[in-house]
């Protein structure tokens, strides 16, 4: 598992890096288009939409996965241990239900879009909503999994208000603390 998870987390940071080129050079490529010889290409803006859509959720799967969203801290760092681990089962606990809605709002919307094509390109509109099948999917198993370790106790558990655990440390930790020194 040790090895799957950062090969997984390579992956997804590599079809961000894809579908952030596709959507440059449609922007782009669109505007110079637009602007040089009063022309554009129709098909760019659904892409673009597309692209951006897809990068916003992998990238929050990233950020979940990295503890990096955005958390307020300050009060569960003054709790004690056992305090914050109750807060930590109710947050994944109500993390786990927001994202239950997420997921089945997600896949209704993928039924729905099975049916439905965008105006220019005509692709099913089922492949922008399946972008939150995925995102809700796998945050649901991120947060399933930092949750069962916080319950069975295992080391490694995030824990809001808590100091930084080796999960959370970025690969270049030891680069950034070397260039303190």
């Amino acid at each position: 598992m040790k090895f799957l998870i950062p090969r997984l987390d390579a992956l997804v940071e590599y079809l961000m890096a894809i579908a952030l080129t596709v959507l440059l050079l449609a922007v782009f490529g669109n505007s110079l288009l637009r602007y040089a010889f009063n022309t554009g290409i129709p098909a760019a803006e659904e892409v673009a939409r597309l692209m951006f859509v897809w990068i916003t959720f992998l990238g929050a799967i990233l950020a979940l996965r990295r503890h990096a969203l955005l958390g307020i801290e300050l009060i569960q760092a003054m709790l004690p241990r056992w305090a914050r681990r109750i807060c930590a089962f109710i947050s994944h606990a109500l993390i786990l239900y927001a994202l239950w809605l997420f997921l089945v709002g997600s896949w209704d919307q993928t039924l729905i879009g099975m049916h439905t094509y965008s105006t220019v390109l005509g692709f099913p509109t089922a492949l922008m909503a399946s972008s939150g099948v995925v995102c809700a999917g796998s945050m649901i198993l991120i947060v399933a999994a930092n949750l069962w370790r916080i319950v069975s106790g295992h080391p490694d558990a995030y824990i809001a208000g808590e100091t930084a655990h080796a999960s959370t440390i970025s690969p270049n930790h030891e680069n950034e603390q070397a260039g303190k020194q």
